[in-house]
């Protein structure tokens, strides 16, 4: 390893956002500089790493029994530690133009209520990929500083965080969580909800992209103003036999009902939970909606139908956990405020 002194002149410190279904890091100086699938693709014998990201993810499903290609995180921690390693360590060579005499300060954005063994996993993860320091925040507080809120004042805002593994649900005050909620249900719950339902409506057997691809094209929490429907191409489970059928966004929209309702449910019980000083703050400036699985379409317009309040879709909703890891890189005194070391 080497000394701080030097090794810092090297580095670009990093904001990571280590997520079940894409990792995104943010460079300081050059905002965000990856986005890719959380998927890594290793020879099952030597370990030896074939492909990460988009490539790795190509191969899900497809792979001969000599490689592996495997999606190291769950339900927003890391289940498989090498596999996670192995791909963090490619990214990060990714984000510095695969220099390799490179220690950057390292912030990682982490779920709400994970426990200390899940966060020596990501700690020890970013340090054997080459991190010199590692910081860890709270998702809902780095999506609320990426999606520009006002997180050190004394004013009350919640954020609703929806990844692929985990719903983070938060009311901020004071650059600090006072109320908190990680549901483990997320984008890929509805993923496996339109494979389920597929395959019980239409015995048709799909696989999760397949039903991912479906979900972004006509996947809906309330009616599209037009009728939408898309084909979808799966195995047959009568005859064994490659079959393709159309599905409309009233099917989807009711294979993910049950997952959507337990993310409304999730804001409503904080909304329940929330300090009386604080809900007025709410009632006033809305709820905001960050996370991939915010994209869904009509997700805001049901949530404020439920809670009769304004809910806002956060600009670049995607981004927003990892540009708030990045801006707290940039600021002393708010890396001190929020970050863990």
């Amino acid at each position: 390893m080497l000394p701080n002194w030097i090794s810092s002149r090297f580095s670009t410190d990093l904001g990571i956002d280590l997520g079940t279904a894409n990792t995104l890091i943010f460079a300081q100086g050059r905002g965000v500089v990856v986005n890719e699938p959380s998927v890594v693709a290793m020879h099952r014998d030597t370990h030896q790493v074939l492909k990460v990201g988009k490539e790795a993810k190509a191969m899900l499903g497809r792979t001969p029994g000599s490689i592996i290609a495997l999606q190291p995180l769950k339900n927003g921690v890391i289940a498989d530690f090498e596999g996670a390693e192995q791909m963090l360590r490619a990214f990060a060579q990714r984000a510095h133009n695969r220099r390799r005499m490179v220690h950057p300060r390292v912030v990682v954005g982490v779920p709400c209520g994970i426990t200390q063994v899940e966060k020596r996993a990501i700690r020890d993860s970013a340090e054997l990929a080459g991190a010199r320091k590692v910081f860890l925040i709270e998702e809902p507080l780095a999506a609320a500083i990426g999606a520009g809120l006002p997180v050190q004042e004394a004013t009350g805002r919640m954020i609703v965080d929806i990844g692929g593994g985990t719903t983070e649900v938060a009311v901020i005050s004071l650059a600090g969580i006072v109320y908190s909620h990680s549901l483990r249900v997320a984008g890929d719950d509805m993923d496996e909800a339109i494979v389920q339902f597929l395959r019980r409506r239409y015995s048709l057997l799909v696989g999760n992209r397949s039903a991912e691809n479906v979900k972004i094209q006509v996947g809906s929490a309330v009616p599209f103003q037009a009728t939408r429907q898309v084909e979808v191409t799966g195995r047959n489970l009568a005859t064994g036999l490659p079959h393709t059928i159309r599905v409309s966004d009233e099917d989807i929209r009711e294979a993910l009902r049950d997952t959507v309702n337990t993310i409304v449910e999730a804001v409503m019980v904080a909304l329940e939970h929330t300090p009386p000083e604080l809900s007025g703050d709410i009632a006033e400036h809305g709820i905001v909606l960050a996370g991939g699985g915010a994209l869904l379409h009509g997700l805001d317009t049901l949530l404020s139908q439920k809670s009769h309040l304004p809910v806002h879709l956060a600009d670049d909703p995607l981004t927003c956990v990892v540009r708030g890891a990045g801006k707290v890189l940039d600021e002393l005194s708010l890396l001190q405020a929020v970050a863990e070391v």
